[in-house]
């Protein structure tokens, strides 16, 4: 199948979807991005994710022209037939924008990941402007690698503190009895998924402390899970290649809630 992408309103073949290596905006990565879910042709969450789009252009001083977000996209899923799809917004910078949008199948997971929970490791380093959404990756690249080399599934970002504060590509949570610990909004890239999990966290009479819990914490821990877009809310069944205790039943409650949020 010949795949399409939109280039700043256009149509285009998704192999045409390049920018100038020689553009210092490029070689500089000038750039901001979101990641949506397309579920039976409709955008989950979209306005919360352009708002985010936002927050993070106006942090770095990227302006975005006036954009028919919706249009662009429904032009996208029309010219390809997209029932269920994982979407990418990718803004460059400079004197005029580079605005992207391209796909891919939706993104799963087996559901074996939710019934045993996946593996994790940490990895020291923190993210430069950690509230915004940049193709400034190299960190969460290298945290990457280092976890898949070691068999996990994700890498937790600790900082100098011994923060555990947020994954690669999630956020990170703590339960201790009633209470669910997560960094503060100034300290991560609050993600629209993880808005839905402190929701719905309140809405199963859970205790939330914006608070990142530090490496020595965690033997405490009832559960620990994470979350992101893709993944709704999964948990966390080894740290560091040592088994964790996990409350199934909570994490998955919170999960079935953030998907249900999604279709209403």
């Amino acid at each position: 199948m010949q795949k399409s992408a939109i280039k700043n309103g256009n149509i285009i073949r998704e192999e045409d979807a390049l920018v100038p290596v020689t553009l210092r905006e490029v070689q500089s990565n000038f750039s901001v991005y979101e990641a949506l879910r397309v579920v039976n042709r409709h955008v989950v969450h979209l306005d919360d994710h352009i708002k985010r789009l936002e927050s993070s252009a106006s942090q770095i001083g990227l302006v975005l022209p006036p954009v028919p977000w919706q249009e662009w996209i429904d032009r996208l899923i029309e010219k390809d037939n997209l029932e269920d799809a994982t979407m990418r917004i990718l803004v460059y910078g400079g004197s005029e924008c580079m605005i992207f949008i391209t796909w891919q199948p939706l993104i799963t997971y087996p559901d074996s990941y939710y019934s045993e929970g996946v593996a994790v490791t940490t990895y020291f380093g923190e993210r430069y402007l950690p509230t915004c959404k940049t193709s400034n990756l190299l960190l969460s690249y290298l945290a990457l690698n280092d976890a898949r080399s070691k068999g996990a599934f994700e890498a937790l970002l600790v900082d100098r503190h011994n923060q555990v504060l947020e994954g690669t590509r999630s956020n990170f949570y703590a339960l201790m009895g009633n209470t669910m610990f997560t960094a503060p909004d100034n300290e991560v890239l609050s993600g629209v998924t993880r808005i839905s999990v402190l929701r719905a966290a309140k809405e199963l009479g859970i205790d939330v402390v914006m608070r990142a819990v530090k490496l020595d914490e965690m033997c405490n821990a009832t559960s620990l899970f994470i979350s992101s877009t893709s993944m709704a809310a999964m948990p966390v069944c080894r740290l560091d290649g040592k088994s964790v205790p996990c409350d199934f039943q909570t994490v998955l409650k919170i999960r079935d809630l953030v998907r249900k949020w999604e279709v209403e």
